[in-house]
């Protein structure tokens, strides 16, 4: 892995476990400063390199007064999966999903902004699901979450650039501990990997790699997108 000589400052939403802990190990192998926040993990399980903010996106107001004057980048992880028919949903699982997914992205963004409009230019990734995209049996709670992520997103790409790029990640069924209902027998993964055409379940490293991409520098000329990483399932019949 390249190590990059000009240090930054990243806030990660939920760098505890999965895809955000992932986020936040590859940050600090560049030699970045990372804060982050956790929730139920204990701090021994977290990256010892990391600073880590307690933090409930359903209820908490972030703190953010230990995080420096200047972020170069922001990633909001927090999500759920919330698999029901539609007749089953309950207005008060939908709002709270919402919150999480949602209300919570914003509160923390907003938060946020006056420290990454001090940066000379600065990321946000956002993330999604291949799910809204591509319809799904039983996906309509999750996919009114994240088809919102997706549509705040690509209007902040406009109302920020060109001082801030803002970009979302939709990423297919991931061997994460959000995941693990989904995953929790040899029948179940297996099952799951040939419904891809490539015939795995995403793995959060993969997937972490694009996000520190795209906070990086190297992706510039990048806003606006839902960059999707699916092993081909929402595109190919094979």
């Amino acid at each position: 892995m390249v190590v990059y000589c000009n240090m930054k400052n990243y806030l990660v939403i939920g760098g505890s476990s999965g895809i955000g802990l992932s986020i936040v190990n590859q940050l600090v192998i560049q030699g970045h400063h990372v804060y982050s926040t956790f929730f139920s993990n204990e701090l021994d399980q977290l990256n010892e390199k990391a600073n880590y903010i307690k933090y409930n996106a359903c209820s908490d107001e972030i703190d953010l007064s230990n995080v420096p004057d200047t972020l170069d980048g922001f990633v909001y992880c927090p999500g759920s999966i919330s698999l029901k028919p539609f007749k089953r949903i309950k207005s008060d699982d939908l709002i709270e999903d919402f919150r999480l997914n949602v209300v919570g992205a914003i509160a923390c963004l907003q938060k946020a902004l006056p420290k990454l409009l001090n940066a000379e230019k600065s990321s946000v990734v956002l993330f999604s699901s291949v799910a809204v995209k591509t319809g799904f049996n039983f996906h309509s709670q999750v996919t009114t979450c994240k088809g919102a992520i997706e549509g705040l997103a690509i209007s902040l790409a406009a109302e920020f650039a060109p001082k801030i790029r803002v970009n979302t990640i939709s990423p297919s069924l991931t061997n994460t501990k959000l995941s693990k209902k989904l995953l929790s027998n040899e029948d179940k993964i297996n099952a799951n990997k040939e419904r891809h055409p490539l015939k795995q379940i995403g793995n959060p490293n993969e997937i972490s790699e694009l996000a520190c991409f795209l906070l990086s520098d190297k992706t510039s000329w990048i806003t606006g997108q839902n960059i999707i990483t699916d092993g081909g399932i929402s595109s190919l019949r094979v």
